[in-house]
């Protein structure tokens, strides 16, 4: 494995102590150690503003990875973090840090490669970006770079505030803005299911596809997370991230290399080209939920506004559903149907394209009701392809019937699938940002947002809406009825 692969560098993590440092970044940082993605000359720093010792940081990270170690990788892997407790208000905290990082960096060899990750609330972003310029962490021989994670702002102006506050310490090509949803196997899939395969490329446009829907659903409600929700909802949670990445990819046009660049300016022309909708348009285009009580799994639920933190009268939305258009030469007047909630009937997030049908079709002996072919791209929980068919399967006539055709990615061996936070710490660690959002992708989707938002918010809904366990609003079938189509079932296991 050359060098390119096994980066030396040093990871500095804020907010160590918390629960994502602890769920997702130590056990990706292990995977990449124990799959050779790293070098063995690496030192990772947890930052928070605990007066921890390394033992007990360390004794923390054991916690964290111990289930899928062995205890020869572990002790070695152990040895290579350390804590510092830092004020992210005090410069000379940053100073201090700064020696321990140029200490650990003589003893690995390491060439000054810094890799910061700020796990923690996006109040503090800009604060600690501008620290690490002032007092000198990022003046090295070698690179230095920032990952954030969501949300990025509340909405545009927020948003392009602090992009100017961070750009005062970073380069834009110094910013990893991570989405977890662009590490996920199935969604890095769909350009190579769409660009390497001549069966679907050729009909991947506004003349062969009538639909394409896109469903992200979760069963649990809000858990403890009611203060932040509150001021979020579901669409500047879920829509304005995830959905609209995977909205960007399903539709972008073929890049003419696979560089972050050529593959951003892709996705960018997508939301320029991304109908805007507004006012009393937005009825037509977007339905908005809530969940009431309800049951899953034969457990009573509460509904939200009888969860912790929320307002007895609240009018934030769980769930929202969207048709989006977008005006251009390939899509003209194919809908992209989105949705995604909080207590639905299943967790799971799924792609489905619908072909059009065929002008006649003599295999049905129903020409009414014939079905389409589909191709469904399961991300989660399953990850694989399902490609829907219609093929004679019995003696009955010369009739046909719809048959499927799945491949599973990960149902041999769900242990070796890499999580999404481990494929994206490994790139930033190389400098691949293909899988990073760049600014002009958040502002663009913040933009389109807003103006859904400043309309909810001059009207109050009629709350709650949906049944926890269900699929949502009444109101969301009907926005594909009246086009129509209907959504594909998503509960579906591949096997």
């Amino acid at each position: 494995m050359n060098n390119e692969q096994q980066p030396k560098a040093v990871i500095v993590i804020f907010g160590a102590t918390g629960d994502l440092a602890k769920r997702k970044l130590y056990p990706s940082i292990y995977r990449l150690f124990k799959g050779g993605r790293i070098s063995k000359e690496f030192a990772v720093v947890g930052v928070g503003r605990r007066p921890w010792s390394n033992e007990e940081f360390r004794s923390n990270v054991t916690e964290s990875v111990e289930k899928s170690a062995d205890g020869e990788s572990l002790d070695e892997f152990i040895s290579h973090f350390h804590y510092h407790p830092v004020d992210i208000n005090s410069p000379s905290s940053y100073g201090e840090l700064n020696t321990v990082l140029k200490d650990l960096e003589g003893q690995h060899n390491i060439p000054g490669n810094r890799m910061f990750y700020l796990a923690m609330a996006p109040e503090f972003f800009a604060t600690i970006a501008l620290h690490l310029k002032n007092e000198g962490l990022t003046a090295t021989e070698g690179w230095s770079r920032l990952v954030i994670e969501k949300p990025f702002g509340h909405d545009f102006p927020s948003a392009k505030k602090l992009n100017e506050e961070i750009r005062e310490a970073f380069s834009e090509d110094q910013i990893y803005r991570i989405d977890h949803y662009l590490g996920k196997e199935m969604v890095q899939n769909i350009e190579v299911i769409r660009f390497a395969n001549a069966m679907f490329e050729p009909l991947w446009n506004n003349r062969y596809i009538s639909n394409i829907q896109i469903t992200s659903s979760e069963t649990l409600g809000v858990e403890d997370r009611g203060r932040y929700y509150e001021k979020s909802g579901a669409l500047r949670d879920m829509v304005q991230n995830h959905m609209m990445q995977m909205v960007a990819l399903l539709a972008m046009e073929p890049p003419v290399m696979l560089s972050d660049e050529e593959i951003r300016s892709e996705k960018v022309k997508v939301f320029k080209a991304m109908r805007s909708v507004k006012g009393e348009e937005v009825s037509k285009y977007f339905v908005r939920g809530q969940y009431g009580s309800g049951t899953i799994e034969g457990e009573s639920l509460q509904g939200y506004r009888e969860e912790n933190n929320v307002d007895p009268k609240s009018n934030t939305e769980t769930f929202v559903a969207g048709k989006l258009m977008i005006d251009n030469f390939r899509w003209a007047g194919v809908p992209f149907y989105i949705r995604t909630g909080k207590r639905m009937t299943a967790k799971t997030t799924k792609i489905v394209v619908q072909f059009k049908d065929i002008p006649m079709n003599l295999y049905y002996k129903n020409r009414d009701n014939v079905e389409p072919n589909l191709l469904v791209i399961h991300i989660q929980p399953d990850e694989g392809i399902t490609l829907q068919l219609n093929a004679r399967k019995t003696s009955d006539g010369s009739y046909g019937e719809p048959i499927k055709l799945n491949y599973c990615n990960n149902c041999a061996d769900k242990q070796n699938t890499p999580e999404a936070y481990e494929r994206l710490i490994d790139d930033c660690l190389n400098g691949d940002a293909a899988n990073f959002t760049h600014w002009d992708e958040v502002a663009l989707t913040w933009t389109f947002v807003d103006a859904i938002s400043k309309a909810w918010e001059k009207s109050p809904a009629a709350f709650p809406n949906y049944e926890s366990g269900s699929m949502g609003p009444e109101l969301s079938d009907k926005l594909l009825s009246a086009d129509g189509f209907n959504w594909w079932p998503v509960t579906e296991r591949l096997q």
